[in-house]
Formats: C-alpha cells, sequence, structure tokens
C-alpha cells in the first residue's frame, strides 16, 4: 500500500502543475486568440480555472496529509510542505477570494459585458491581480516539481 501512495504522491503532483501550466500558459491563450467572442472564452477559461483550483485543494490536501504521515514532524523542517502549503493558500485565495469577487462585477455589469462597463478599471485590477497571484503559484509549482525531482527515492 504505501508503494501505491508513493507513486500516487509523484502523480498527483505532475497532475496539479501539469494542470495549472497547460490551463493557464496554453489553453486559455488559445481561447482568447481563437474564438471571437471574448466573453465566451472568458467563461471557459474561467470553469478550467475552476476545475484545476478544485484539482489543487484536492492535491495539496492528499499531499499535507501524505507527507505529515510519512515524515511526521520533520515535514516541517524541509521546504515541500512549506511550498504545498503556499500553493494551497494561493488556491484557496484566488478561488475563493479574488474569483468571486470578478463574478460579482461581471453580473453587476449587465446586461453589458464588463468590459465593456464603467466596471471595466475594477474589474482588471482583480484580473490582474489573480495573474500574478496565478504566476506566482506557477513559479511555486516549479520549485515543487523540482524539489520531487531531486529526491524522487524518498519523498
Amino acid at each position: 500500500m504505501s508503494r501505491f501512495f508513493s507513486g500516487l504522491y509523484s502523480v498527483s503532483i505532475v497532475m496539479w502543475v501539469g494542470a495549472m501550466w497547460t490551463v493557464g500558459y496554453m489553453v486559455a491563450p488559445v481561447l482568447f486568440a481563437s474564438l471571437s467572442d471574448r466573453g465566451l472564452a472568458g467563461v471557459l477559461a474561467g470553469k478550467l480555472f475552476s476545475l484545476v483550483a478544485l484539482l489543487g485543494i484536492a492535491v495539496a490536501t492528499f499531499l499535507i496529509v501524505f507527507l505529515l504521515f510519512r515524515r511526521g514532524a520533520q515535514a516541517f523542517r524541509g521546504p515541500l510542505l512549506w511550498v504545498v502549503v503556499a500553493m494551497l493558500g494561493m488556491t484557496l485565495a484566488g478561488h475563493f477570494g479574488i474569483q468571486p469577487i470578478m463574478a460579482q462585477l461581471k453580473a453587476e455589469a449587465l446586461p453589458r459585458e464588463v468590459m465593456q462597463s464603467v466596471l471595466r478599471d475594477r474589474f482588471a485590477t482583480w484580473h490582474g491581480i489573480s495573474s500574478v497571484l496565478y504566476l506566482v503559484q506557477s513559479a511555486f509549482g516549479l520549485i515543487l516539481v523540482l524539489i520531487q525531482g531531486r529526491g524522487l527515492r524518498q519523498p
């Protein structure tokens, strides 16, 4: 059973970080470049980012529990647990903090698109904050992959 969870540990990291990079830096830009309806592109990208956030919450929870069971109090001494906790915090802040604000701004702008309304500047500010947070989280994902890669035999 230990081998199963060790394997799941590695696969989970790849799944989470890979999903973040794929959706954030490949899929979302392609949606906005390919679809003439930017509102539709935003809705689709938003749904994908929500899925990545939910995946991240599940994976981070598993990783934290796994590391605590595997290493006990020693888990707090290395960077691995703290990188996962930081990524989870950023995921929670983005998904439950920033995204609802952006959704509310979109709803208040109706029947217009938010970028065609007086709420444009506020939405752009929150979108920028969300983008920077996602970029920082992506960098932490790189750190997580590098740390994991360095210690493949012993998570």
